[in-house]
């Protein structure tokens, strides 16, 4: 087991490993063998207020920092990562339940947006804008927010905690991370950990792992923060942006997704199975860009569907650890029941079960569903495991409709020869993100990201990222002199 499970399993607050003082114990368990992992005491309102303090504190002399100087820090914590690479895989693997690759896809991505954060140091600019007034002069400053929060998910930990962590840092600004309790460990601590041995000045990036029902809406309402990074639920997030709202504060808000994976009748329809089993079933389904639904043309149906079930079959599900394996655990019991009660649901409601995997504790084996109802309450939510639903279409106009028909608008697919005629549909979905030719599942460190509808508020990657963790201020200089009515 690593030694990260014991020698992080604290609170990161001011530059200092501490445990927290809170009444209980949040235990870290591997979801694939019930392994206890880790024992956290949790931090009190009293040690989100000190790291909230320790960040405020910093951040000023962080912010009149040389950008060269703070761009020395993310090219160590770079290296690092890639010296680090197996033994943060082995906890990402042990703690949230992927296989190895989904983890080497992670940390993948992790370096790509590291590589973005050195550049983004250097990214703020100035202007000077005309005035209608004679002799002024009217400076537009872009600066730090000041101090960040962020809460990230289980889901994939390291690498949405670092998307909002490192620019954030890399802009001047400090931060203070909440990881989510299932995942302290691989979003939470490993990152203070890096960036302590990167160098970074203490207090600059704080982590307190702990749960609302310890501390309530404290972090959030907090008056340090100016800004709130969070990724996770709908439900919580709609509860976040409110929260932020009436405290006057900005919030970034990247939520689930219920995307359509769309194949329409000139497809490659052996391509578009490869694309749609890995949109639906990376990492058991539990990534907010995966498509919950295949829409089929009902010309290519029966063939699509055929092929598509033959290859999910040979998705091996089991032990994580094991390089055969494809399908891991689901992160909890909850989640594992909610997915097995989503694909009971579905038979009752007069879905035919295609596959029907097995549960066994937290292992969900993949369940294809066809003809399930368009009325079912199941297509308009996020099914968050390794289940999926295919449905056929007439048309464009009805896979248009039906595609739209969701609550959500995060990310999506389109298959078809005729690459304009999938720019063309494409544009007709009401989606942050949508993908021709190719899967659901996508993230880059230049390109906005973002839902619509239920799926959030604000983008990330590249110049949003700038928008979000900087501000601007107007400064005027008069240099004749001004006339005043009185």
């Amino acid at each position: 087991m690593s030694s990260y499970f014991t020698d992080l399993a604290q609170q990161y607050i001011d530059g200092k490993w501490r445990p927290g003082t809170g009444s209980w114990d949040i235990i870290d368990f591997n979801p694939y063998d019930g392994e206890k992992l880790a024992s956290i005491t949790i931090a009190t309102v009293d040690e989100v207020d000190q790291a909230y303090q320790a960040a405020a504190r910093a951040q000023k002399e962080w912010a009149a920092t040389n950008a060269y100087a703070r761009r020395a820090v993310f090219e160590k914590v770079l290296r690092l990562v890639e010296e680090r690479e197996a033994q943060i895989s082995e906890v990402l693997v042990a703690e949230a339940g992927g296989t190895f690759g989904k983890a080497a896809f992670e940390l993948h991505l992790a370096k790509e947006f590291l590589r973005e954060s050195i550049h983004l140091s250097l990214r703020p600019e100035g202007r000077i804008l005309p005035s209608p007034i004679d002799g002024k002069e009217n400076r537009v400053y872009r600066e730090p927010v000041g101090v960040v929060g962020v809460i990230s998910p289980f889901n994939v930990p390291f690498l949405l905690s670092l998307k909002s962590v490192a620019p954030a840092l890399a802009l001047g600004n400090a931060v203070v991370l909440k990881p989510h309790q299932n995942t302290p460990i691989s979003g939470g601590t490993v990152l203070a950990k890096l960036f302590e041995d990167a160098g970074l000045p203490p207090g600059l990036l704080n982590v307190v792992v702990t749960d609302i029902a310890e501390i309530g809406d404290a972090f959030l309402e907090h008056p340090v923060p100016r800004v709130i990074s969070f990724t996770g639920s709908d439900k919580v997030g709609r509860h976040v942006a409110t929260v932020a709202a009436s405290h006057f504060k900005r919030s970034i808000i990247e939520l689930g997704g219920n995307s359509a994976f769309v194949v329409l009748d000139d497809a490659d329809v052996d391509y578009a199975v490869d694309a749609a089993v890995f949109s639906r079933f990376v990492h058991q389904g539990q990534v907010c860009m995966a498509a919950n639904r295949i829409l089929v043309d009902r010309s290519l149906a029966d063939e699509f569907t055929e092929k598509f079930v033959a290859k999910v079959r040979t998705l091996q599900a089991g032990d994580p650890r094991d390089p055969a394996t494809l399908i891991g655990p689901v992160i909890n019991s909850q989640q594992a029941e909610a997915v097995t009660g989503a694909v009971e649901q579905a038979i009752a409601e007069g879905a035919t079960a295609l596959l029907h995997g097995a549960t066994t504790d937290n292992l969900v084996e993949p369940s294809v569903l066809s003809g399930l109802p368009l009325d079912s309450a199941l297509l308009q939510q996020e099914v968050f495991g390794p289940v999926v639903f295919i449905n056929t279409f007439d048309g464009e106009e009805e896979a248009v409709r039906i595609a739209n028909d969701t609550p959500y608008g995060l990310s999506g697919a389109v298959h078809t020869a005729d690459i304009e005629r999938g720019v063309r549909f494409a544009k007709q979905i009401v989606t942050g993100m949508i993908h021709v030719n190719d899967a659901t599942v996508h993230d880059e460190p230049i390109v906005p990201f973002g839902g619509e509808k239920n799926s959030g508020v604000g983008r990330l990657n590249g110049e949003t990222t700038l928008e979000a963790f900087t501000t601007t201020k107007w400064i005027s200089v008069q240099h004749g002199r001004s006339g005043f009515p009185f």
